[in-house]
C-alpha cells in the first residue's frame, strides 16, 4: 500500500468514535499517579504484557503508526521507549490523536515544551530583549507558587520545561525548580546569558540533574558587548561556555541576528565548532519588548542567513548541529529538494516513508507543541508574542492545564494553517505557516501574514 494511502487508513482508524473513546480511556490515572498510558509504554519497553483491552489498543496504534510512516522498527522503539524524556513525548503524541485526531500540522496533547521566563531580574540590558528585562515584575511567583507550577506541567505530562527570564540563575530557588521538574522526568534546561555560570555553579547544575544549558553568544566581542549593553562581559560569557562544555551537560550557544549584528554569524558559527558545544542555535528576531523593528533583518538577509545554515547542517565535517526558530527553515530544506524536520528542537533527515511526517510535525510550534509562561505565571502562545491567555495559577491540578489546552480559543486558531491570512494558501504551509509572533508585532493579529518570509516580501 502507497504511504499516502497507509496514511488515510490509520487516520480512519484512529478517528473511529471507539477508537477514540478508548484511547481516552489510557489516560485515567492508576494507583501510582501515572496514567494507564504512561504505565503500558513502560511495560511495552520492557517487553511486558498486560491483560487488558486498552494495552493491546495502545499496541495497535503504535504499530499501525510505525508502520505507516516508517515501515516497522518495533525493537528500536522499545529500546528508544526505555528513556523516560522520549516516553512522555511519545505519550503527549497518543494523547494528542486521542484528542485531536490525525490533523495537519499534528497538535500533541499536552504541550512538549513550555517556555517559562521564571524572572524578569537581570544583569544585563540587551537590546533585542523581547522581556524588557533588568527588574523583577512586582509579582513574581513566589518559591512555593513556582514548585506548583511545576506540579501542574508535570501532572499535565509536559515532556520539556525551558527556565529562562531575565537571566534564570538569578533567581535564587532555580535548584529546587529543576530538582522538581526531574522528579518528573522532565528534560529541564536554562537559556542563560553565561555570566553566571562559573564552574561552581555549573557543577552545581549538573549535580541537579539539568540536560541542556543554552548561552547567548550575539556576535565577536564588540558585537557581543554593544548588543547586551554592558562592556567587558565578553570575556565572562564565553568562559561559561567553555565552563559548560567541559561539565559534560549538553551544551548550545544561540545568537540573535538582527541588523546590529547579523554579519558576525559566520564568526559565531566558527566559534561554537571551537568551543565544542553541541549545538548552534539562530533566533529568528521578533520586534516585541525592548527590541525594535529598525533593527529587524529584511527578507532578503534572513534568507541569506537561512541558506548559509543549511549549507553548515549538511556540511559532514561539521561537529556541531545548527538549527533555528526561524519556522522557514523547512521551507529551505524542501527548495533543496531534501526532507527536513529542521526545526528548533532537533535535526532529522527524513527518507523513505518518513518523508510523509514533514507536514505533521514542521513548523511553528505555537499552540501545537510549545507555550510560553511569564514570571508571574501568565499564559502566552509563545514568549514572543505577549498575548495573556491566561494564569496558570488558576488551575488546581494538571488536568484543568490539559482541559485548558485541549480548548482555549486562541491556541485553536493558531492550529489551523488553512486559515492563516496568505500563509494558509502557501504551499509550504504545514511545514512552516510562518511566525505568528512575527505576524502579532507587525499587524497585532496572530493570524496575518508574516513579513519575514521572503515568500510573502
Amino acid at each position: 500500500m502507497r504511504t499516502p494511502d497507509m496514511i488515510v487508513a490509520f487516520s480512519k482508524f484512529i478517528e473511529n468514535p471507539i477508537t477514540k473513546f478508548e484511547l481516552k480511556k489510557l489516560l485515567e490515572r492508576e494507583e501510582n499517579g501515572k496514567t494507564k498510558l504512561e504505565n503500558y509504554l513502560l511495560a511495552y519497553s520492557e517487553g511486558r504484557e498486560v491483560r487488558s483491552m486498552h494495552y493491546k489498543l495502545l499496541k495497535k496504534v503504535l504499530e499501525k503508526g510505525l508502520e505507516t510512516f516508517t515501515g516497522g522498527g518495533k525493537e528500536r522503539l522499545r529500546e528508544a521507549l526505555k528513556d523516560p524524556h522520549f516516553r512522555k513525548g511519545l505519550a503527549s503524541i497518543v494523547r494528542g490523536l486521542a484528542y485531536f485526531g490525525v490533523r495537519k500540522p499534528f497538535t500533541s496533547g499536552a504541550p512538549f515544551l513550555i517556555v517559562w521566563d521564571v524572572t524578569y531580574a537581570c544583569n544585563l540590558r540587551c537590546k533585542h530583549c523581547y522581556a524588557n528585562a533588568g527588574k523583577p515584575l512586582t509579582d513574581e511567583l513566589t518559591t512555593e507558587e513556582a514548585l506548583k507550577v511545576v506540579d501542574t506541567l508535570g501532572e499535565a505530562g509536559v515532556a520539556a520545561l525551558a527556565f529562562s527570564g531575565g537571566e534564570p540563575l538569578v533567581r535564587k530557588d532555580i535548584l529546587k525548580l529543576i530538582d522538581r521538574g526531574k522528579d518528573y522526568e522532565m528534560h529541564v534546561s536554562i537559556a542563560t546569558n553565561g555570566t553566571l555560570l562559573t564552574k561552581e555553579n555549573v557543577k552545581k547544575l549538573e549535580e541537579h540533574g539539568l540536560d541542556f544549558i543554552q548561552i547567548s553568544l550575539d556576535g565577536t566581542k564588540d558585537a557581543h558587548e554593544a548588543f547586551r549593553g554592558i562592556p567587558g562581559i565578553y570575556e565572562r560569557t564565553v568562559e561559561g561556555i567553555k565552563n559548560a562544555v567541559e561539565s559534560g551537560v549538553t551544551t548550545c550557544i544561540s545568537m540573535t541576528a538582527t541588523k546590529l549584528n547579523y554579519k558576525d554569524v559566520p564568526k559565531v558559527m566558527d566559534l561554537a565548532e571551537e568551543f565544542g558545544v553541541n549545538y548552534f542555535m539562530l533566533y529568528n528576531f521578533i520586534p516585541t519588548g525592548r527590541g525594535t523593528f529598525e533593527i529587524d533583518l529584511t527578507a532578503e538577509e534572513r534568507e541569506e542567513l537561512l541558506e548559509m545554515l543549511w549549507k553548515k547542517l549538511n556540511d559532514e565535517s561539521a561537529k556541531v548541529s545548527f538549527l533555528s526558530t526561524a519556522p522557514y527553515y523547512a521551507r529551505i530544506a524542501l527548495q533543496h529538494k531534501e526532507y527536513y524536520l529542521a526545526t528548533h528542537f532537533y535535526n532529522a533527515r527524513l527518507e523513505g516513508r518518513l518523508t510523509a511526517l514533514a507536514d505533521f510535525i514542521g513548523g511553528c510550534g505555537a499552540g501545537r507543541f510549545y507555550m510560553g509562561l511569564k514570571p508571574n505565571g501568565d499564559m502566552q502562545p509563545c514568549v514572543f508574542l505577549p498575548l495573556k491567555l491566561g494564569s496558570i495559577k488558576e488551575f488546581k491540578n494538571g488536568d484543568e492545564f490539559l482541559e485548558f489546552w485541549r480548548t482555549n480559543e486562541v491556541l485553536e486558531k493558531l492550529r489551523d494553517k488553512d486559515k492563516l491570512e496568505v500563509c494558509g494558501d502557501c504551499n509550504y504551509k504545514y511545514v512552516c505557516g510562518g511566525c505568528r509572533a512575527r505576524a502579532y508585532a507587525y499587524f497585532k493579529d496572530y493570524l496575518a501574514p508574516d513579513p519575514g518570509c521572503i515568500l510573502y516580501a
